[in-house]
């Protein structure tokens, strides 16, 4: 299926990450990725910029060919997986992340 709005891949990309590992690694690695970026702006150092998309792809990576077993949506949506993993990690540390889950048909 081609997803033409965010709203539409939304769901999809929430089941792609079904397994609780898989959102785990994911959360770390985009606390990771925001770590780094505040350490970089602090510390002036751009060298902590570049770090970031090792640091997040390697967790994500990691969860989807290890414990999903599944393609990464990053490879055909770039933008909206970005996009998305922000808004899920936002979601589970505010606490609202299961709610949208079981909308997307995400049991567990």
């Amino acid at each position: 299926m081609t997803y033409t709005t965010f709203a539409e891949f939304w769901p999809f990309y929430l089941r792609e990450h079904s397994r609780p590992a898989t959102r785990a690694l994911h959360y770390l690695g985009t606390t990771l990725v925001v770590t780094l970026a505040a350490y970089a702006l602090v510390t002036a150092s751009g060298v902590w910029l570049a770090a970031m998309p090792l640091a997040g792809y390697f967790f994500a990576w990691a969860a989807h060919f290890g414990v999903e077993k599944n393609r990464p949506a990053t490879f055909t949506y770039p933008l909206w997986s970005l996009a998305a993993d922000f808004r899920m990690w936002w979601l589970w540390l505010t606490g609202r992340i299961r709610p949208e889950l079981e909308r997307a048909g995400v049991t567990s």
